[in-house]
């Protein structure tokens, strides 16, 4: 890198600056920021150094900028990856200006990633925090710039993949005129070492914290009757169907399971059985709509030697393989009729049928059925047997949907990350705020089921280490509209992408703003067949203006420049 160093244009940092009034969220890049008074912060830090003493709240404060340096580094990457190095570095001072932390003069700036090698110095005009320890304490006798510091520290660390340390030479907070700080790996300061546990004193508890997560994952898969399966949540309605569910499974009663696909049906039936006294049984799941219905009686029911050519052995049911435990079907309004009237006299009389078969056997079997259609109206149509249907809806329990559970989506989708990164090896930081936002915003017409292969696609593409963002989960998300600053730091509107793409087509065809704005005006007019006030609609303007417009396109209208 070159020692004399200049800012790139911010202007691509200022985009990923978003304030939403509609939302009342602030973004930076895919984290949601928030405004806040320097007076408040400096209350914050007084108080800290108060009740903790100066050497606890340094840690605390120094960690706190490390955190939001190694976030802001993960902005280098995504917004000038494809630039040189030099470029890509100097988004860390950048943004620290544009959060306004202080004003950063690059003074000196060395690094190779490969090597492993950091030399850097930058100034530090108008710090916050010197300004509010000299305010609270009067002049300091040592640095105490902690908070900024802990971010160069950290953005540094994380592009450069190994601990840079940066100490100030000089700190407003000590009477000087401004600050200087310097940073290069911290094995290279003669006193890095008595500086490494504000860095480093965690690591070992996230180890602890992230096998402690594969131990619950595996948990959660290996212990379905205590756990229930994977029934979480706290919301009202869920707490209403749960509780529904607790009560049938210390009885005998048959369930029947409603609510749309995907809102984890068979996860119930899984529940009810591991809270029943048939736990230690078998649970048997059947999916009537994936089997083919000349051969749904004999999955159902079993075979007997010869009932059929190719039936060369006898083979038992589902029924009998759930004797003793508990026998789930799935979209029992797909059964066709004459199987209806077999599963009716296996209610009644506790007994089945093999094809091919001259007498019964006795089962001793749980039933819970499950549906997403309306068994009644299913009835009307003649499609579904009324007797039946009274039979199976003696306890009926309605799983809410999804987008009726908001409350629950938030642990829901912790679960399933901690699950997914067991499964798949990954350590993942957690979702990204903008990620979390967009999935409490979601419609979920596809319930937990299309949760689940959300969350299971997020863990995949999302780097080690990183967090699941919006843009893992849903690829094809349009960006909102937003406000970011100007260059003169108004809150001006952004353009869209497709808006940007648009323009950046105009200005590549290099055709004057005149001869463009004439071909708008007469494509606008062709499209209303002459109609001027239709034509004044499509482009969002009267029809006086469009008129004069129009005239003053014309050749010879004495309006040019």
């Amino acid at each position: 890198m070159n020692d004399a160093l200049t800012y790139p244009s911010d202007s691509d940092l200022r985009r990923l600056l978003r304030f939403e009034p509609d939302s009342g969220a602030i973004w930076l890049g895919e984290r949601r920021m928030l405004l806040l008074h320097t007076a408040a912060l400096a209350a914050l830090r007084q108080d800290l150094i108060r009740s903790v003493g100066g050497e606890h709240a340094r840690r605390l404060l120094t960690r706190m900028g490390y955190a939001c340096g190694l976030h802001d580094a993960g902005f280098a990457r995504q917004t000038r990856g494809g630039k040189g190095l030099e470029d890509m570095f100097l988004v860390g001072p950048q943004l620290h200006m544009l959060e306004g932390a202080a004003r950063v003069t690059p003074v000196r700036l060395k690094a190779d990633i490969e090597a492993g090698q950091f030399d850097g110095a930058f100034r530090w005009d108008d710090s916050w925090e010197a300004h509010a320890h000299r305010t609270a304490f009067g002049i300091a006798d040592e640095p105490s710039c902690w908070t900024l510091l802990g971010y160069a520290s950290g953005y540094t660390s994380a592009f450069m993949g190994r601990l840079i340390l940066f100490k100030e030479t000089h700190c407003a907070a000590c009477g000087d005129e401004h600050c200087l700080i310097e940073g290069r790996p911290i094995d290279e300061w003669p006193d890095g070492d008595a500086h490494r546990h504000y860095f480093e004193d965690d690591s070992l508890l996230d180890t602890i914290d992230a096998l402690s997560q594969q131990v619950e994952a595996l948990k959660t898969t290996l212990s379905p009757p205590v756990s229930g399966g994977m029934l979480v949540g706290q919301s009202p309605a869920f707490r209403a169907a749960h509780e529904l569910m607790r009560r049938a499974a210390a009885t005998q009663v048959t369930v029947l399971l409603t609510g749309e696909t995907g809102v984890g049906k068979e996860r119930f039936a899984r529940a009810l059985h591991a809270h029943s006294d048939r736990a230690q049984g078998p649970f048997v799941a059947v999916n009537c709509a994936a089997l083919p219905a000349e051969l749904i009686e004999a999955e159902l029911f079993g075979v007997e030697k010869g009932a059929f050519t190719g039936a060369h052995a006898a083979r038992a049911g589902r029924f009998e393989r759930a004797d003793g435990g508990t026998l789930f079907l799935d979209e029992v309004g797909d059964l066709p009729l004459p199987a209806q009237a077999k599963l009716l006299r296996v209610l009644q009389d506790g007994e089945i049928e093999r094809l091919g078969a001259e007498t019964g056997r006795q089962v001793n079997v749980r039933l819970v059925a499950a549906t997403n259609v309306d068994l009644l109206g299913a009835v009307e149509r003649g499609l579904f047997r009324r007797d039946l249907l009274y039979r199976l809806n003696v306890y009926p329990i309605c799983i809410p949907p999804l987008r009726e559970r908001i409350g629950d989506i938030e642990a829901l989708a912790g679960h399933l990350l901690t699950r997914f990164t067991a499964v798949h090896n990954k350590r993942l930081a957690g979702f990204g705020d903008r990620a979390l936002q967009t999935l409490l915003h979601h419609d979920w017409p596809g319930n937990v089921r299309e949760l689940e292969n959300l969350v299971e696609r997020g863990v995949i593409l999302a780097p080690q280490g990183g967090f699941v963002e919006a843009e893992h989960l849903f690829p094809n998300q349009p960006t909102p509209p937003h406000d970011s600053p100007d260059g003169q730091g108004r809150l001006a509107r952004q353009s869209s992408d497709s808006e940007l793409a648009l323009c950046e087509r105009i200005l590549e065809s290099r055709t004057p703003i005149a001869e463009l704005e004439a071909m708008v005006l007469n494509l606008a007019v062709e499209r209303s067949a002459g109609n001027l006030a239709g034509a004044a609609r499509l482009l969002g303007m009267t029809r006086a203006q469009l008129a004069y417009r129009l005239k003053r396109n014309q050749p010879g209208s004495g309006d040019d420049d």
